[in-house]
């Protein structure tokens, strides 16, 4: 099973990475980590397959590039070797009843390069696990953004993607969250009561949810507690072998 844990900066996906592959392990599992970060300088866990061991982006820094332009530089020259970073993690998927797959933490890297969607083309049936923080969640049509671009990581990449709120263990009523992540047609009726610009775009957009997106369920992680971790390895199981909607 291929699990790739996609969010944006500070959302948790390398410490998730390592939470849930040693919740797995202890679950006795065999598990393979695969590090897609060429910025990252320390990681919680020993990754079986590591990018930076062709390239890194403080590499090429020292030649004169700036952080961003060094991160794009070192996908440019990665991307030559996808199909072997793909027959790879295939090898390990054989070997392994799980690979996790910790991508880098400027999310509009691995999503806007070649590098990344031609990765994730590759790979047979993974997993997309979309990591949002509730820091981001302060109005109504924060939601409906944090389920919308879950949708647009799963047009962008073709997997199956599960939108997933970390840090839940920070937050004083997770219930209040529920509601509006879970409920789309309880949070549609509360944008159409918005009288901003931003409220009006955002209830038309959420009203075609129901349309557009593929039925799965909402996780809530921490990796401070394990909330959430039952969960996702049931998800994973039920998409391993198709015998669940997600939902």
């Amino acid at each position: 099973m291929i699990l790739t844990f996609v969010g944006t900066a500070g959302s948790g996906k390398t410490t998730l990475t390592r939470a849930f592959g040693k919740y797995l392990e202890e679950n006795d599992y065999r598990v393979s980590y695969v590090n897609l970060d060429t910025g990252v300088k320390k990681l919680p866990y020993r990754p079986d397959l590591d990018v930076r061991v062709e390239v890194t982006a403080w590499e090429i820094m020292e030649e004169g590039y700036g952080p961003n332009g060094a991160i794009v530089e070192s996908y440019d020259r990665l991307l030559p070797r996808v199909s072997e970073y793909v027959s790879s993690i295939m090898e390990l998927d054989g070997e392994n009843n799980y690979v996790l797959l910790d991508t880098p933490g400027q999310m509009e890297t691995f999503l806007f390069h070649d590098f990344g969607v031609r990765l994730m083309e590759g790979l047979p049936e993974p997993l997309t696990v979309y990591l949002f923080s509730p820091d981001i969640l302060r109005k109504p049509a924060d939601f409906c953004f944090a389920r919308f671009f879950g949708l647009m990581i799963e047009l962008r990449l073709g997997t199956t993607t599960v939108p997933a709120m970390s840090k839940v263990d920070t937050v004083e009523n997770l219930e209040e969250y529920r509601r509006y992540l879970d409920d789309v047609e309880y949070l549609t009726a509360r944008l159409r009561l918005e009288p901003s610009t931003q409220g009006l775009l955002a209830y038309r957009m959420c009203s075609t949810l129901p349309e557009l997106a593929p039925p799965t369920r909402v996780l809530y992680i921490s990796t401070q507690t394990g909330e959430g971790f039952d969960d996702l390895e049931t998800l994973a199981y039920e998409h391993r072998c198709t015998c669940g909607d997600l939902t």
